[in-house]
């Protein structure tokens, strides 16, 4: 029966009793002297025993209680200032505890890995009774060990309240595993955890200045590294804000290549009624153009940015979007992905080919590996078909009018090679060719995203040089601000991909906690979760 027990050396077994719904196991204290825990001196004169009701791990989902019989001793010391003292089973229960040692360790777990309330419904499964409040404490109770000195230390910051609060999680890229959480994200809290940590090599981090200040100040002897997916969102960024520049020309470019219907607006049949959708569409366009009216107002008045924040309750980001644009920029429209986007090209040859049965199409796709099901064919065809509109138009052919956003066409400037339909490509280089500059600012864009694929550090000067001349200039300047850390990144194997999964488990963990957690209970839960 030894495995049975928490510990054979502390414990003896003398009796088990069964009922249905309830183990309950006799034992006692087997030691023949124990320690007094003041002044550590050992005892063997018993004093009085009493009995001690303790719930253990389930036997097969049968809840298990101990009745250990204990003893009280006296302690001989003259010096201490304990006369009597109980007898202390470290690996069987603490002192004045409820529970074993080995069914705490189990909460415990169980609290780490799940929290509060879906933790104790967990518990209830395996019969382990245990309330959320209780889980919570099991965790608040672990011992935090101290955390260790990382040789490459990767930051970056997570967000308590998205754009209120923020924190800082520190990871070792060696382990791949969280250090430390630190409350905010300040270069103040992150260089004076530097300096109670020495001996950091090398920091990973994001192009926040922040981070960049904090490790100047509290690790100058180590080497800074520019995370280089961060360096290429910076791009996109950049070049993103020089199209929004050229918002006219991305709609001529796009009206060019499918040219608008000339109708005129007297001759528009009026729909006999709109759908829902479409009228909350609306609806949005039209609060959105307000908003953007109200802004170009305000900044004719004279009024910063900041009061224009402030008074209309937006974001300064989005004001300094609206104020570049030039024009009002529309919501680009969304390309609704479906299971069958690979036999597109099959089914248009078999469109244009006369046939128009949903059912034969769904036959001869499926013999080709085609597993969805015949409805999803029979929207394709409704979408195609569409309604009766002005000039012929289907509905499908109407959205391909709606040019693409900035930050659509960035992507479709800095990926060539990616999969692009006719009218982008067109779109693409009819916009290159007549703006001259524009395509001068897109050629540097390719040719830093070169430069950060092949890890060609000698090239990055003469490009700095190079693209200060164009509409990247200020992305060219944080750079050389930055320039240490860039040519790290292209020298070093070291990037913040770890260090974004471990905010991704962090954001799983806090959510988990229904946002009612205190930063205490989320850094337990973060440094010591599996």
């Amino acid at each position: 029966m030894s495995p049975l027990l928490p510990s054979a050396s502390e414990v003896c077994l003398e009796q088990v009793l069964s009922a249905p719904d309830l183990i309950t196991v006799v034992m006692r204290a087997c030691r023949s002297q124990a320690a007094c825990p003041a002044c550590a001196s050992l005892s063997a004169r018993v004093h009085s025993r009493y009995i001690r009701t303790i719930a253990d791990l389930p036997w097969q989902g049968v809840r298990v209680r101990f009745r250990l019989h204990t003893r009280r001793l006296f302690c001989d010391q003259s010096s201490c200032r304990r006369q009597t003292f109980s007898e202390r089973l470290p690996d069987t229960v603490a002192p004045y505890a409820r529970r074993t040692v080995r069914l705490n360790e189990a909460l415990r777990a169980i609290g780490f890995a799940l929290g509060g309330e879906a933790g104790s419904r967990l518990a209830e499964r395996l019969s382990l009774t245990a309330s959320p409040v209780t889980l919570l404490r099991r965790v608040r109770q672990s011992v935090s060990s101290a955390a260790t000195t990382p040789r490459v230390l990767g930051v970056d910051d997570w967000a308590w309240r998205r754009g209120h609060h923020y924190g800082t999680i520190l990871v070792d890229l060696e382990t791949r595993r969280v250090v430390d959480l630190l409350p905010d994200r300040t270069a103040e809290a992150f260089a004076a955890w530097l300096a109670a940590h020495p001996g950091v090599e090398i920091i990973s981090r994001d192009r926040a200045g922040s981070y960049a200040e904090g490790a100047r100040l509290g690790a100058p002897q180590a080497r800074q590294v520019a995370d280089r997916w961060h360096l290429i969102g910076n791009l996109s960024e950049a070049l993103t804000r020089c199209l929004e520049q050229h918002a006219s020309a991305l709609h001529t470019a796009w009206n060019e290549v499918i040219p608008l219907p000339e109708l005129s607006v007297e001759l528009l049949p009026v729909p006999p009624r709109s759908n829902r959708a479409e009228l909350l569409r609306q609806q949005r366009r039209g609060h959105r153009l307000q908003r953007y009216e109200q802004v170009l107002h305000l900044h004719q008045r004279g009024v910063t940015q900041e009061d224009i924040a402030q008074q209309l309750r937006m974001d300064t980001k989005t004001i300094r979007r609206y104020l570049r644009a030039g024009a009002f920029p529309e919501m680009a429209h969304r390309r609704r992905h479906t299971g069958v986007d690979r036999w597109m090209p099959y089914l248009e040859q078999r469109w244009a080919e006369g046939c128009r049965n949903a059912a034969q199409l769904w036959r001869e796709i499926k013999e080709q590996g085609f597993r969805g099901c015949q409805t999803t064919i029979r929207q394709w065809i409704a979408r195609l078909r569409g309604p009766a509109l002005p000039g012929g138009q289907s509905k499908d052919s109407l959205r391909q009018q709606v040019p693409p956003s900035p930050r659509q066409t960035t992507w479709l400037l800095l990926h060539p090679d990616s999969p692009r339909s006719s009218e982008q490509q067109s779109y693409c280089e009819l916009l290159l060719r007549r703006s001259p500059d524009l395509a001068h600012v897109v050629e540097r864009a390719q040719r830093f995203l070169e430069l950060c694929r092949h890890r060609s550090q000698e090239l990055l000067e003469p490009w700095l040089a190079a693209a200060k001349q164009t509409g990247l200039r200020s992305f060219a300047l944080g750079l050389e601000r930055d320039q240490s850390a860039v040519e790290a990144a292209f020298c070093l194997p070291w990037s913040n991909g770890p260090v974004e999964g471990q905010v991704h488990r962090l954001k799983l963990l806090k959510r988990q906690g229904y946002g009612r957690a205190k930063f205490d209970l989320l850094k337990q839960r973060v440094l010591k979760a599996a």
